[in-house]
């Protein structure tokens, strides 16, 4: 097994003093986004995994006690579930914190009549967007639709998303719409994931969260953190509202190799 990457100079020993501190908390949450984070992003989505070295850390994470593994990420629940290899009592946050999976206490998702008329007609204008340019793809999702443009040229970027926000306006103005990266998302019932974290810290009763991402969506999640009792961590470059940043997704592996380490000796 490869070993994780070394933690930026300058960010190794503040944050070395937070797993710590994080460590000897009564009852830990470790939130973590997934692409980007965890994993590489890849082309195809479902191909994604995360890297070795954090899935074997988070594992050592969830098997010690009063602490708790969570996975907040835009994807779907199903697709959450299936990239993060995640067991029946695994707790997820999916579709940005629409959708919520507490373990084996699952919450559903309902919608009604019409936001299902909604959904379906945000669809077919979305489709016929997607279908104008080879290389894009629209991602289905529980509650809406993600217009994907990482495979198309960068100078058709803006055009797409305009497009996208012309057709989905023409359908309700009353849509969530999130940019991401490559990706401009359209929803018919709003939640974000500062609600999912939120939604976790009170089912776990955490005294302290730890919560890592890498995308403008991951902003929310930032947002709620308290003040000197929870850790927010940046991966990657942008404007943040997290105390620290990483260089990448194997940096994240180390931080979580290094908090496992530190979690099962206080745990002891």
């Amino acid at each position: 097994m490869t070993a994780p990457a070394p933690l930026p100079p300058a960010s190794a020993v503040a944050l070395a003093s937070a797993v710590k501190r994080l460590a000897e908390t009564d009852r830990l949450l470790v939130a973590m986004d997934f692409d980007g984070t965890l994993a590489p992003f890849v082309d195809v989505p479902r191909g994604a995994r995360a890297l070795p070295e954090s899935k074997a850390a988070l594992d050592r994470l969830e098997r010690l006690p009063r602490t708790w593994v969570a996975y907040v990420s835009g994807r779907p629940l199903d697709s959450l579930q299936t990239v993060t290899e995640a067991d029946e009592d695994a707790l997820l946050i999916g579709s940005h914190g629409v959708e919520i999976r507490f373990g084996r206490d699952g919450v559903s998702l309902d919608l009604s009549d019409d936001e299902r008329r909604t959904l379906e007609r945000l669809g077919e204008v979305l489709g016929e967007v997607v279908d104008s340019l080879p290389g894009l793809k629209l991602e289905v999702k529980p509650v809406g639709f993600g217009v994907h443009y990482r495979l198309v040229a960068d100078e058709h970027g803006p055009d797409v998303v305009r497009r996208a926000r012309e057709a989905a306006a023409a359908v309700s103005d009353r849509l969530t719409i999130r940019d991401g990266k490559d990706i401009i998302e359209f929803s018919v019932r709003g939640a974000d994931k500062g609600d999912g974290v939120e939604r976790l810290r009170e089912y776990t009763g955490a005294t302290a969260v730890i919560f890592a991402g890498d995308d403008v969506t991951d902003e929310d999640g930032f947002r709620v953190l308290r003040a000197g009792e929870d850790v927010g961590i940046k991966v990657g470059r942008g404007e943040t509202a997290a105390q620290y940043r990483v260089a990448d997704e194997h940096a994240i592996a180390t931080l979580l190799t290094l908090l496992a380490e530190a979690r099962a000796a206080a745990t002891a």
